[in-house]
């Protein structure tokens, strides 16, 4: 199967699908082996790691870096957050055909200006309904299998209401786009209207600090959502946990009192398969070693 047919296959399987954010290949790893049927890279993430805002700073070769790092550790689908497209409708296929050249299973496209800010943030401004619409309609081009997904995500809620950012989403659909990211939505009735009216997959983002409340899987559920986004969880709590051991080190001279943050040497190995590739090497050497003997 390629990406984005095991991504359509994830989608059908579980309802809703949890789709969780991960920042690098061993926290792919870490997810998969927790159960995980997809994973997620956010641009507010990626942004980060770079020492950047998630303002559009990022370049489309930022993340075709990460993608082709994640999906090498992992069988797990990628979605992957393509911000605006990085440019006109070539710049937008161009994106489209080298997330899918990296492995990725599928992106979201937003309807934010080129100069775009976090969702979840005030003041975001958005292009029109025809303007995103062709944005869709490039990307869908811009693939070479027709099973990369093509999600649009709007951002209309905050600035135009529910009615315009439904009546948007269904002018994505009919642009092409095969799921819809409806973001920072505030009640679980409005997932449900748009659900209602969307008949394509509806993804709810269940970030951490933002607009939308942290719904359960089973309250979004009753709604019809049908993925549910966690684009930054572990990101976060890595962060703090890393912030707390600096601190630890600085001011007591020892990270003694922080042991309980870090994760053991062994489960580290275990999920790597450590010893494996050790008993790997011992079998070459020792070939190697028999070869010489007997010369």
């Amino acid at each position: 199967m390629s990406p984005g047919q095991k991504f359509r296959a994830a989608v059908e399987a579980e309802k809703p699908l949890q789709v969780v954010g991960v920042i690098n290949a061993y926290a792919a790893i870490m997810a998969e082996r927790t159960g995980f049927r997809a994973i997620y890279i956010s641009g507010g993430a990626l942004a980060a790691t770079l020492g950047l805002p998630d303002l559009g700073i990022t370049t489309s070769a930022d993340v075709c870096e990460d993608i082709r790092r994640i999906t090498d550790g992992t069988e797990l689908p990628l979605l992957v957050d393509a911000d605006t497209g990085w440019g006109s409708a070539f710049n937008v296929a161009r994106t489209v055909k080298d997330f899918g050249r990296a492995g990725a299973a599928g992106c979201h496209l937003e309807d934010q200006v080129q100069a775009k800010r976090c969702g979840h943030r005030p003041g975001k401004e958005l292009v029109s309904a025809d303007e995103m619409a062709d944005r869709i309609k490039s990307a869908v081009d811009g693939r070479t299998d027709d099973s990369f997904v093509v999600m649009a995500r709007t951002d209309a809620y905050a600035n135009e209401g529910r009615d315009s950012a439904i009546a948007r989403a269904l002018r994505y659909v009919e642009a092409g786009a095969d799921m819809i990211f409806a973001e920072a939505l505030h009640t679980l009735d409005e997932y449900a209207a748009f659900t209602a009216a969307v008949k394509v997959p509806v993804l709810a983002n269940i970030t951490e600090f933002g607009k939308t409340p942290l719904f359960t899987v089973e309250e979004l559920r009753g709604t019809g959502v049908r993925l549910v986004l966690y684009p930054l969880s572990a990101y976060r709590a890595m962060n703090s946990a890393a912030l707390q051991v600096f601190q630890a080190i600085r001011h007591d001279g020892t990270q003694k009192n922080v042991l309980h943050l870090m994760q053991t040497r062994n489960d580290l190995y275990a999920f790597l398969g450590y010893h494996e590739y050790e008993e790997k090497l011992n079998t070459l050497f020792a070939k190697d070693k028999s070869a010489t003997e007997s010369q």
